[in-house]
């Protein structure tokens, strides 16, 4: 299954996620983005495979998807990715939260950008 490459869950939610020149934005309106980088993202978690290889990973995953989420993040946490479909929870500069659903494609421009 393709990646939905939009929000899943919390503030956002089914908006969709573009990347134009490298640079991955939220389209939350007509004509209004927000852009996925260090300037509007406060911190972001990684919510994959390689985070499950025990059942003490699974539970931190969980309680950091709960903290940034609450209850729809603590189940992302918990969960599993497909090959090449990665789930990240946004926290953004602003206070609103994001759990998003991304190809490889723009995971990488994500994690770029927000070095």
């Amino acid at each position: 299954m393709a990646a939905k490459n939009k929000v899943i869950a919390g503030d956002y939610k089914g908006k969709a996620l573009v990347i134009v020149f490298g640079q991955v934005s939220l389209s939350i309106g007509f004509m209004k983005t927000i852009n996925l980088d260090k300037n509007t993202v406060e911190e972001y978690e990684v919510m994959n495979e390689t985070h499950s290889k025990s059942a003490t990973s699974a539970v931190g995953r969980g309680l950091v998807g709960g903290f940034l989420l609450g209850p729809v993040g603590l189940l992302a946490g918990l969960s599993a990715k497909s090959k090449g479909t990665h789930v990240l929870a946004i926290q953004f500069k602003d206070g609103k939260k994001s759990l998003i659903e991304v190809d490889e494609k723009i995971y990488k421009a994500i994690i770029t950008n927000c070095f």
